[in-house]
């Protein structure tokens, strides 16, 4: 089930309603704070580690000279670039191979 950001801001207010006095629009800060930092890290080449969860860092693709236009099959080379690479915490793994 696919879930949006709006679903993950509900979620964690649900969670944290009754423990803490916060409003939905202080979860939502808290959360672009959040992910714009991690864009921000990754744009400037550094890894982010997350305990428990994963792993999130930036590779190198190589470019390919031999690269082709599916559409119309003319060649189009594609230039080197880079990646984003998520390796999942050794906890996720287990938790999501439980699965069915």
């Amino acid at each position: 089930m696919k879930k949006t950001k709006a679903d993950m801001i509900n979620s964690i207010w649900e969670n944290v309603w009754n423990k803490v006095d916060i409003k939905k629009k202080d979860i939502n800060t808290i959360y672009e704070s959040f992910i714009n930092q991690i864009k921000y890290y990754l744009i400037n080449n550094n890894t982010i580690e997350l305990r428990n969860f994963g792993t999130f860092e930036i590779r190198l693709r190589k470019g390919r000279k031999d690269a082709r236009n599916p559409k119309t099959g003319e060649l189009c080379p594609s230039k080197d670039r880079g990646a984003v690479i998520f390796r999942s915490g050794r906890e996720l793994k287990e938790k999501v191979s439980k699965l069915k």
